[in-house]
C-alpha cells in the first residue's frame, strides 16, 4: 500500500510553484560547458530523480526578455498558441508550428504521473493546437500585422522545410508533403505522407533540407530515457534519418542521439549540426546536453554511454557500440533542453561573430534551473570555441518560481533579424542591433 502514499506525496509536491524533489545536497557543482567540460561523476537517482519546474506565468504588460548589450528585442507576434518552431519563406513570410506534448499519452509510473502534473503546470503538455500559422509583416516594421491558419489538423507539427514548390512538415507520426504557392495564406490540400514515423516519447520531428534539395534530414528522439522498454521499442529512433525525395527511401544518417531537435548547416565545414538533449537521472550536470556535428554513419553513444564513452551502468551494455561512440563537439550544460538551432553569419548581430544561436527551453529535472535563454556559441574554422554567451535572458523570475517564457525554435528572418519562438509566452521575439 506504499505506492498510493508516494503518489499522493508527489502530486502534492508538484502542485506548488517550483518544487525540487531529491536535492543532492553536495554544494555547488562544476558547469559542464565547452569542448572540454567538467562533468561530475554520475550519481544515479533511482526511481525518484530530481523534479523541479517553474509555473508558467507568461509576459504581462511591457515586460519582455532582456537582450545582450548592443541588442534590442520586440515582439514580432503575440497571442499564438504554444509556438514551437519556425521556417522563413522566400517572400519573408514566417511559418510557425503550434503544437505541444499530448495529454495522457504513454505509460504511467508514479514518477510519470508526477512529471506529467509538473509539465501541465508549466504548459508543456495539454491539448495540442496542431496548426501551422503564417505570419506576414507586409510593411516591414518588424511586427507581423497579418496572421493566417496556414495548415490545420496536423498531429503535433514541428519541422518545416520548403524545397521548390513543395512544403514539407514533420508531424509526430509522419513527414507530410504539401503543394506550395508563394503568397498564398492557406493550404487546403491534404498532406501526402512520404515517411511514416512512430509518435510518442520525444515527439518533435524536425526537418532540414540538403543543400541540393534532393534529401530531407529528419530528427527523431527516443521513446524513453535510456531504452527503458527495450531497444526493440527504440528502432528507428534516437537518430537523424536521411530521406531521399526521389526514391522515397530513408536510412539512418546518425544514431545514438537521445533527442536531437534543432538542426543547421555550418557553411565553412559543410557539416550538419544538431543540438541533443541527454539522459536524466544522473545528476544536475551529468551528462551535459550538447551541440555536435553529425557525420554519416556516426554513433553518439545513447543509451550505452555518454560524452567520451562514459558507460551508463543502468543500461545493459554493448561494448562494441561503446567503442564506436563519437564524442560530441560542445557541451551545453546539464538539462538545458537545447531545442532550437540556427546558424548566424558574422554581422547578423552587433558584437556577435559567426556562430550558432541556440534556444534553450530550460530544465525540469535538476535542483537549480538551467537553460531558459537564447544562447550563442561562436565558431572558428568550422568548429565551436569559447563558452556560450547570452543573446536573450531573464525568462525566469529571480526566485525561479515562475517562467515568463521558454525559448524553443530559432530562425533568421529575411531582414536578418533573429526570431525566437517562446512557447510559454506565446510570442515570437525579434532580436536586432540596438
Amino acid at each position: 500500500m506504499a505506492e498510493p502514499t508516494l503518489f499522493a506525496r508527489f502530486v502534492a509536491l508538484v502542485g506548488g510553484a517550483a518544487v525540487a524533489i531529491r536535492h543532492s545536497g553536495d554544494g555547488p557543482k562544476p558547469h559542464a560547458f565547452g569542448t572540454t567540460p567538467s562533468i561530475p561523476d554520475p550519481k544515479p537517482q533511482g526511481k525518484i530523480p530530481t523534479l523541479k519546474m517553474p509555473t508558467a506565468k507568461g509576459w504581462e504588460g511591457n515586460h519582455m526578455p532582456t537582450p545582450a548589450a548592443g541588442l534590442k528585442v520586440n515582439a514580432f507576434a503575440r497571442d499564438l498558441v504554444h509556438p514551437r518552431n519556425m521556417h522563413v519563406l522566400p517572400n519573408g513570410d514566417v511559418l510557425v508550428a503550434e503544437s505541444m506534448g499530448e495529454e495522457g499519452s504513454g505509460p504511467r509510473s508514479i514518477f510519470d504521473h508526477a512529471m506529467h502534473a509538473t509539465m501541465k503546470r508549466a504548459r508543456a503538455a495539454g491539448k495540442s493546437p496542431n496548426r501551422v500559422t503564417l505570419l506576414r509583416d507586409a510593411d516591414g516594421d518588424g511586427v507581423a500585422e497579418e496572421r493566417h491558419a496556414y495548415i490545420e489538423n496536423v498531429r503535433q507539427p514541428f519541422g518545416i522545410a520548403l524545397i521548390g514548390d513543395t512544403l514539407y512538415v514533420g508531424a509526430s507520426d509522419a513527414v507530410l508533403a504539401y503543394p506550395y504557392v508563394a503568397g498564398e495564406t492557406k493550404i487546403t490540400t491534404p498532406g501526402k505522407k512520404i515517411m511514416d514515423l512512430i509518435p510518442g516519447g520525444h515527439w518533435t520531428r524536425n526537418l532540414i533540407a540538403s543543400k541540393d534539395g534532393s534529401k530531407l534530414y529528419v530528427a527523431v528522439g527516443s521513446l524513453s530515457n535510456i531504452g527503458d522498454q527495450g531497444m526493440a521499442a527504440e528502432e528507428n529512433r534516437a537518430c537523424i534519418h536521411e530521406l531521399d525525395l526521389a526514391t522515397g527511401k530513408s536510412r539512418i544518417f546518425g544514431s545514438g542521439l537521445r533527442n536531437p531537435v534543432g538542426m543547421a548547416w555550418e557553411p565553412e565545414g559543410g557539416h550538419l549540426w544538431t543540438v541533443v538533449n541527454e539522459r536524466d537521472g544522473l545528476g544536475d550536470e551529468t551528462p551535459p546536453d550538447y551541440l555536435t556535428s553529425v557525420v554519416d554513419g556516426g554513433f553518439y553513444g545513447w543509451p550505452y554511454c555518454y560524452w567520451d564513452r562514459v558507460v551508463d551502468d543502468r543500461v545493459p551494455q554493448d561494448p562494441a557500440k561503446v567503442a564506436s561512440a563519437k564524442q560530441p563537439d560542445f557541451a551545453l550544460g546539464g538539462h538545458t533542453a537545447s531545442l532550437g538551432l540556427c546558424w548566424l553569419p558574422e554581422g547578423t548581430l552587433p558584437g556577435f561573430p559567426a556562430g550558432m544561436a541556440i534556444g534553450q527551453h530550460g530544465s525540469w529535472n535538476r535542483s537549480k534551473l538551467s537553460g531558459y535563454k537564447l544562447a550563442f556559441v561562436e565558431f572558428q574554422n568550422g568548429k565551436p570555441v569559447g563558452m556560450p554567451r547570452e543573446i536573450l535572458g531573464n525568462f525566469l523570475s529571480p526566485d525561479e518560481k515562475y517562467s515568463y517564457g521558454r525559448p524553443v525554435g530559432v530562425a533568421l528572418a529575411s531582414d536578418n533579424a533573429v526570431l525566437m519562438a517562446d512557447d510559454v509566452g506565446d510570442v515570437i521575439w525579434r532580436v536586432t542591433g540596438a
